[in-house]
């Protein structure tokens, strides 16, 4: 095995750039896709998780239905679905940057074990909660706003920040749609340079910063949020 050579990404790539530039540029592109995606998880999944705990069985049977869609066909699958099926049914996302598409894929994907986990967190919860909000006066909205949401969202941060981590390593299948991401770079570098070593490296070591930064913002939210005395709320 040859001598490892670190000055591959001081190297041009042939189009005005050196490879530790085409590096942070996919980079960007990771977080881009991953801070979406979650964005769009978050919203999605809690709202499927607060359906599928209502009294309502419509509502109820929207959720599950939702949940069992999107966590049942693998991820990748779903990308190429929204990347050549989708469009040639709703003729109106034809020209959608393929970003849109991924970001709505992985976040529609992540949604679902998020719904789990929100329909978790407010089932922990003593039934007598939702009973005294709604003998208070407050609407069933109101109750799950100001009674149940913010208590369910403390039991449930644990998982939720292994969720947000997960959807920074899955953000690689973007490469699958030519997303200008990391893990495309690292194989298209690899080729070019023949240096997979340090490619991967490099990259790998990106992905672990990624993740081990989401990691520590969710830990600092969570520390501060959690009730003593709650499930997972610490001592």
């Amino acid at each position: 095995m040859g001598k490892w050579d670190w000055q591959v990404f001081l190297q041009d790539t042939g189009g005005g750039r050196t490879y530790l530039e085409w590096l942070m540029s996919a980079w960007g592109w990771t977080l881009a896709v991953a801070v979406l995606s979650l964005i769009v998880a978050l919203v999605v999944g809690s709202l499927m998780g607060i359906l599928r705990t209502t009294p309502n069985k419509w509502l109820v049977a929207v959720g599950e239905c939702w949940t069992e869609l999107f966590r049942n066909i693998p991820l990748l699958v779903q990308i190429f679905l929204w990347y050549h099926v989708i469009p040639s049914i709703f003729l109106v996302l034809r020209g959608v940057p393929s970003l849109v598409l991924v970001v709505f894929a992985l976040g529609f994907f992540t949604s679902a074990r998020i719904s789990e986990q929100v329909k978790a967190g407010i089932q922990a919860l003593p039934k007598g909660q939702r009973y005294a909000g709604l003998a208070m006066g407050l609407t069933l909205p109101q109750t799950y706003r100001y009674v149940l949401l913010p208590m369910a969202f403390r039991i449930v941060m644990p998982p939720l920040t292994s969720e947000s981590m997960n959807i920074v390593k899955n953000s690689s299948v973007a490469f699958a749609i030519s997303i200008a991401e990391l893990t495309m770079f690292a194989m298209q570098a690899q080729e070019e340079t023949s240096r997979g070593i340090e490619i991967y490296l490099a990259v790998t070591g990106l992905y672990f910063i990624s993740a081990f930064a989401i990691n520590r913002v969710a830990i600092f939210i969570e520390e501060r949020v959690q009730v003593p005395g709650m499930i997972g709320g610490g001592k």
